[in-house]
């Protein structure tokens, strides 16, 4: 898998448990506010799908050699409602120069 590859499976899956996220909140409002079940049946999905975007995180961070604690903080980014866009923003930029820089220093000039 290559490192664009790899970035693009990290924001395809922040992205995910963005929206997935606020379907979440929205079933604890529902639920705790209003006695409403529709959503009961996402809090599960929601963690199978997160553990992907941990998973997603991990192979980009080890890609780019991020260190444990940027890592983590990413992962956690996750968890805050509406945090994980603003990261995934930021993160794709930051990765997307690092990638550059790699290929222009893999490039042998003649």
């Amino acid at each position: 898998m290559t490192p664009r590859a790899k970035l693009t499976f990290f924001r395809t899956m922040a992205f995910v448990v963005g929206v997935g996220l606020l379907l979440l909140v929205t079933h604890m409002v529902l639920r705790y506010g209003f006695d409403n079940h529709a959503l009961a049946w996402w809090p599960s999905p929601h963690g199978w799908v997160f553990m992907v975007y941990l998973i997603a995180t991990a192979l980009l961070g080890f890609e780019l050699r991020w260190g444990m604690g940027k890592m983590v903080l990413v992962m956690l980014a996750g968890c805050v409602p509406l945090l994980s866009f603003w990261v995934e923003h930021k993160i794709a930029t930051q990765a997307k120069a690092q990638i550059a820089s790699i290929n222009d220093a893999g490039k042998v000039t003649a």
